[in-house]
């Protein structure tokens, strides 16, 4: 609204031709400024003595909330090998066939090779399984305090289990 109270007045000086003066007296003046707002907001708060906002380190650590911050790093972490791996495709010489040659030549040994895939798959499974327990509290189920850690184990149960199934392959 006082953007358009602006224009509007900034508009009508254009228009008139008018001395600055006379454009000044057409605008509403802002009731205070960033700077004052912000020394009243701390000098109400220091005065009152209150704590700042709780902050995670005084938290102790549960299952529920190292599960939910670890299904963020590992979105994050598909997010990037993604983003990675599509640009190599794009910048990188060559097809995909030539860089798997490539990857046969170094003779690896299996277990580094399982190693790896075990690493990758358990990254994918593990935010599949922690995302369908999130759906499931998006529907308002399992919130008690112990359907939530039986469920989370369960979610890591999953995850180990099919990422081995997975890596196997």
């Amino acid at each position: 609204m006082a953007a358009l109270l602006l224009r509007h007045a900034g508009r009508h000086c254009l228009r008139a031709h008018l001395s600055p003066q006379l454009c000044i007296r057409n605008v509403v003046p802002m009731g205070t400024t960033a700077k004052e707002e912000m020394e009243r907001f701390w000098s109400k708060n220091t005065a009152s003595n209150r704590p700042l906002s709780p902050h995670i380190t005084i938290y102790s650590r549960s299952l529920p909330m190292m599960m939910s911050i670890c299904h963020r790093g590992s979105g994050i972490a598909l997010s990037a090998g993604v983003s990675l791996f599509g640009l190599s495709a794009l910048l990188i010489l060559g097809n995909f066939e030539s860089h798997l040659e490539l990857l046969k030549s170094l003779c690896l040994g299996p277990a580094l090779i399982y190693t790896a895939k075990f690493a990758v798959v358990s990254l994918l499974m593990y935010h599949t399984w922690n995302g369908l327990w999130h759906l499931m509290w998006d529907l308002g189920k399992g919130l008690k305090i112990l359907q939530l850690y039986q469920a989370g184990v369960v979610v890591l149960v999953l995850t180990v289990l099919s990422s081995l199934g997975l890596a196997a392959m």
